[in-house]
């Protein structure tokens, strides 16, 4: 390597480091926040930003999620194991998700979001959902909205996961389905003799780290990327839903960041890395989940912290990352029990402990539905929870709307840091 060359790696590397700092991070959410506030015209145009960012990463994300999970399946059992490593998976996935869903009701319990709205607020949130601000209270806020979200039925979820043409599945981005066909192929390619399937088993090797120096590459403009799509959604929305869901969006984040220690110090304790290394082995995936809203697009910085700075075993991370991403739903566990007690405090419903617990056993299982979901179609699953209380929740779906952009970025780095700690309670 020649002397100009070390140079510019030296430059490149610390200019990752720089763009991947959490003050980094801050610094353009403030910056793309004021932007929005002061110039929203403007500020609304950068939304092709994101939008373009975003459509780079899920390029990436499918060739790569196929390739890791064929290739790893087939070495997975051509070594053995195949039967514990998935049995304990199952076990890891279930008990972190109740976790997570009892541990984001004592939050909410204790933060009571919702129960100190005064009168004013009140006013301003029925303003929002479109109601008559002469009227009373409770028709003034809670204004049923015309179309409200669709339920989802167990029929969906079962037409959700079996993909009728893999190519159009991959040509329209449905990520379970690709992952359901990666799984199906890789246990089959598992059966086939290795003098026959080697050559297969090397090109998607070329593929998945071809991906993965893509990734290296449209990580670089990240700090640019978060501030436009700050800026983008602050002159969409507007300060006022945010300042009126203040208390629902300040517990959720608190629960988020709860959520986030605990991961990060499972995986310290399983990689026996130090805390602080472990953290910044964390950095860019969690970067990226709150620059993309995506946690697809986070699994090659998934599997680049686990593998290549806290030294887990490359052929079962390349194998779980794919699968925790889509199955295992932290943040949305996280986000339907918050999201469930926010509308039960604002009706002014008292729950009992058996109903906080049908709320987090009800947000478990819909965690596991909203794989492949994301923004609105997330957010309407709220309304499943909230109909196992006789709780209107289409009143209050706009209000949810208006402050998702916030919710999400917390919402995406939970999935994904929370992914991370499962995968290294799962690898042996």
């Amino acid at each position: 390597m020649t002397l100009s060359t070390s140079v510019q790696v030296s430059r490149l590397q610390r200019f990752k480091a720089f763009s991947s700092s959490p003050w980094t991070v801050l610094g353009c959410l403030l910056i793309g926040g004021f932007l929005g506030w002061a110039i929203p015209d403007f500020s609304k145009s950068l939304a092709v930003v994101g939008t373009v960012y975003v459509d780079l990463l899920k390029m990436i994300v499918l060739p790569f999620m196929v390739s890791a999970v064929i290739f790893s399946l087939q070495k997975l059992f051509r070594d053995g194991g195949e039967a514990q490593l998935l049995g304990r998976m199952l076990v890891v996935f279930l008990v972190i998700s109740v976790t997570a869903a009892l541990l984001s009701a004592f939050g909410a319990l204790v933060l009571k979001p919702g129960s100190d709205i005064t009168p004013e607020t009140r006013v301003a949130l029925g303003n929002l959902v479109g109601a008559d601000t002469d009227s009373s209270n409770i028709n003034m806020a809670f204004r049923t909205i015309d179309e409200p979200p669709k339920s989802l039925t167990l029929q969906d979820v079962l037409a959700s996961l079996i993909p009728s043409n893999i190519f159009a599945s991959l040509a329209n981005g449905e990520t379970l389905k690709a992952l359901v066909f990666a799984l199906l192929f890789g246990f089959a390619i598992g059966q086939v003799p290795g003098r026959l399937a080697d050559g297969l088993s090397q090109s998607l090797e070329t593929v998945y780290h071809a991906c993965q120096t893509l990734t290296r590459w449209v990580t670089l403009p990240v700090p640019f990327v978060l501030v436009c799509m700050t800026a983008s959604q602050i002159a969409n929305t507007g300060l006022e839903p945010l300042l009126n869901m203040l208390s629902f969006v300040l517990t959720f984040l608190a629960v988020s960041a709860v959520l986030l220690l605990l991961s990060i110090v499972i995986l310290s304790l399983r990689s026996g890395c130090t805390f602080k290394k472990t953290l910044n082995s964390m950095r860019e995936a969690f970067i990226l989940g709150v620059a993309t809203n995506n946690s697809a697009t986070c699994m090659p910085a998934m599997v680049d912290g686990l593998v290549g700075h806290l030294r887990f075993s490359r052929s079962r991370v390349e194998l779980l990352v794919p699968l925790s991403v889509s199955l295992l739903r932290t943040g949305a566990i996280a986000y339907f029990v918050c999201g469930t007690l926010f509308v039960a405090a604002l009706y002014g419903r008292p729950l009992s402990a058996w109903e906080i617990l049908l709320v987090a056993g009800v947000s478990v299982i819909s965690g596991f539905a909203s794989t492949g979901m994301a923004g609105i179609l997330t957010i309407s699953l709220v309304g499943t929870v909230c109909g196992y209380l006789g709780l209107p929740f289409e009143a209050a779906f706009i209000l949810f709307v208006a402050v998702d952009p916030i919710c999400a970025m917390a919402r995406t780095s939970v999935t994904v840091i929370g992914a991370c700690a499962a995968v290294a309670l799962v690898c042996p």
